[in-house]
């Protein structure tokens, strides 16, 4: 591998264990016996947003050219309630029968209140949520179809309401709820549930795309609703795409609602 694709520093101070795999380089963190895998995600260009011939897509998806010059390390799934429990202790999660199901009914500013006490417990971590550029990049792995999985979706891969495939697939289950982690196929990275199961917050405000090609991009320095990716449980296919956008205010708290680590 080349040397200027590698991260800083590997190991980490924090990684209980790390090594390499078909998907590239990884580490664990390891509290009160509960473990989070992290992906090193290497730096590259990619296009962002969704073409207009896209079948439902919206005007905010506007294609454009992102470079992301650094690599970064990233959650391979959602947080768990597992993780946050230990870390917060407490469980606001409507679905609490199965600890490895990811946390949800958290907002923005709940897993900021998260990330301090995680950062406090692991100095060296310096945690965060990934940009909305990081996020799709990370979904894409790649990719520049609808899906990570190619041009649509079935049930057996992505936790939606299956009732409402995309265009042109087929109905499949509508579980009505989220299911654990790791427990549907990874995309080409190696990342769990990007597309489905709940929806993921972002470190951005939200705004319009550019149109010109940007690097680095972190969003605005203000604004009046934080960037949630990747659809959840309750959304139809069209609302799992790579390139779909929500925006909702920092304190929204629902059941189809969590995050993804992205240590600094």
């Amino acid at each position: 591998m080349d040397s200027t694709l590698l991260p800083p520093a590997f190991p980490a101070p924090w990684a209980s264990e790390w090594g390499q795999d078909r998907f590239g380089l990884y580490m664990d963190l390891d509290y009160q016996g509960i473990r989070q895998r992290f992906r090193w995600i290497m730096p590259g260009t990619f296009q962002m947003g969704s073409p207009e011939t896209e079948a439902e897509r919206y005007d905010d998806e506007t294609l454009h050219k992102v470079t992301l010059t650094q690599g970064f390390w990233l959650a391979d799934s959602a947080c768990t309630q597992a993780l946050w429990t230990a870390v917060m202790g407490n469980n606001p999660s409507r679905f609490r029968d199965d600890p490895n199901h990811p946390v949800e009914n958290v907002s923005w500013l709940d897993v900021q209140q998260f990330i301090e006490k995680l950062n406090t417990l692991f100095p060296d971590l310096h945690s965060n949520l990934p940009t909305e550029a990081q996020w799709e990049y990370a979904c894409r792995a790649g990719t520049q179809t609808p899906f990570s999985f190619g041009e649509n979706i079935t049930t057996e891969q992505v936790n939606y309401a299956g009732n409402y495939p995309y265009t042109g697939g087929e109905k499949g289950l509508y579980r009505k709820r989220t299911v654990p982690v790791k427990s549907l196929p990874p995309n080409p990275w190696g990342l769990f549930e990007m597309h489905g199961n709940v929806l993921e917050w972002c470190a951005d405000w939200y705004e319009e795309y550019p149109t010109q090609a940007v690097t680095n991009p972190l969003g605005p320095d203000q604004g009046t609703s934080r960037v949630a990716r990747g659809g959840s449980w309750r959304h139809y296919g069209w609302g799992t795409r790579s390139a779909d956008r929500r925006r909702d205010k920092p304190g929204l708290r629902f059941d189809g609602i969590g995050f993804r680590l992205a240590p600094g």
